[in-house]
């Protein structure tokens, strides 16, 4: 199980690699499980080596030959792979001009995947998986009104579907009328609730890896649904608990999580949750709390900072850039992905020497001083209010001090 650092560095890289695009097919991709031998992959290669001699198109024949020499010249050194296996992304890219690249993946679980892939980008669906949520809790709130199922992937929370009924409301008339009048109620609320039953069951078994599910909503009706079988067995048998929620909407389904906290302590969801409450008391009180890129990493060197929060969503590198032709060099900080960065003195595109993600740079310093690090997805109501009101860096500190 990967911890969040981890899974951020991991899932970095796989977006670094998947914004690299190839002119024709000619990025290689190899995957080489840990039982596989060395010496039989070499063989394979050199028999691609030998049919990709006969590419029709010389660039692209060049390339290929090169990309498949690198591999080749890197697994001389291996005996045998890794404990968690190995994998190579090698390849022409033109930004500008040509370059060769190769990155070298040490899966941080083992792989039982052997393949090797010839295309315009690199193939990394095995890759994905390993850091694929692997629990998702389904998320029901019901009433005779409205019904809306939902997912809680990690800390996700997704609509699934919506549905409103038909089922009358109340009758002001007395005698037989009414009697009459709710005896049809109730057929209408019942032939409502077998319609919800049936698509919540129909969704929550199309999940392999449903670990629960919570039943939420206003009022006694979501018990009378769940005592009254409504629902599949195998999802009933699932349900983590019923909660009492204001709203059966997609609203609802947030207040749904935040009902069933003390259920799902385990949660990164639940945990951020409880992280940046804690966080946003100490803002309220101007107590432990500090916020913002320079303050933060002056009290991470001051060795202050009890925790760092950092939001998953924040591109930001630190770069070093170098300019081939007049030889000017420049540190700077840049968001998002910059194709070309031109040099100030004489317009010509300048190369990068050395980029330093900004997250990465705050978790070492934090390491360092023995400060916990969470980091917090953006895909989270709470990551939200911390990318968007306090600039994706935050902390709680140990104490208070006049160096920041």
């Amino acid at each position: 199980m990967l911890d969040k650092r981890q899974k951020y560095i991991f899932q970095k890289k796989l977006e670094e690699l998947r914004n690299i695009k190839g002119q024709h097919t000619e990025l290689i991709s190899l995957y080489i499980p840990p039982n596989r031998q060395i010496s039989d992959v070499m063989a394979y290669l050199r028999e691609e080596y030998s049919q990709s001699s006969n590419i029709k198109s010389k660039q692209t024949r060049k390339n290929v030959l090169a990309a498949i020499e690198s591999i080749m010249s890197r697994l001389r050194f291996l005996k045998k792979p890794p404990e968690n296996g190995i994998v190579f992304f090698v390849g022409t890219v033109y930004n500008g001009q040509p370059k060769l690249i190769a990155e070298v993946i040490e899966p941080p679980i083992p792989i039982n995947t052997y393949l090797y892939r010839c295309d315009s980008q690199f193939y990394l669906e095995p890759l994905e998986k390993l850091v694929e949520e692997k629990d998702i809790y389904g998320l029901l709130l019901i009433d005779r009104r409205e019904c809306t199922i939902g997912f809680l992937t990690g800390s996700r929370i997704e609509m699934a579907a919506y549905m409103t009924s038909r089922v009358p409301g109340k009758h002001g008339r007395g005698g037989q009328s009414q009697r009459r009048f709710e005896r049809l109620t109730e057929i209408a609320a019942h032939e409502w609730f077998v319609k919800a039953g049936e698509k919540a069951s129909k969704l929550f078994l199309e999940k392999e890896n449903l670990k629960g599910v919570l039943v939420g909503g206003p009022g006694p009706t979501k018990r009378e649904f769940v005592n009254a079988n409504y629902l599949d067995y195998r999802i009933k048998d699932k349900i983590i608990g019923v909660y009492d929620t204001g709203y059966t909407d997609e609203y609802g389904l947030r207040e749904l999580v935040e009902a069933a906290s003390d259920d799902l302590e385990e949660l990164d969801v639940i945990k951020d949750k409880k992280l940046m409450r804690r966080f946003l008391n100490e803002v309220r009180k101007d107590g432990l709390a500090i916020y913002g890129e320079d303050a933060v990493r002056k009290a991470l060197e001051a060795g202050s900072v009890d925790t760092l929060l950092i939001s998953d969503s924040l591109n930001k590198y630190k770069i070093r850039a170098k300019c081939n032709n007049c030889g000017y060099e420049e540190i700077m900080e840049i968001v998002g992905k910059k194709e070309i960065i031109k040099c100030p003195k004489c317009s010509n595109p300048m190369e990068i020497i050395e980029k330093i993600d900004i997250v990465e740079e705050f978790i070492e310093l934090a390491e360092k001083t023995s400060a916990n690090v969470e980091i917090i997805t953006r895909e989270s109501e709470e990551g939200e209010i911390l990318y968007k009101a306090f600039g994706g860096i935050a902390a709680i500190l140990r104490y208070k001090g006049n160096h920041y």
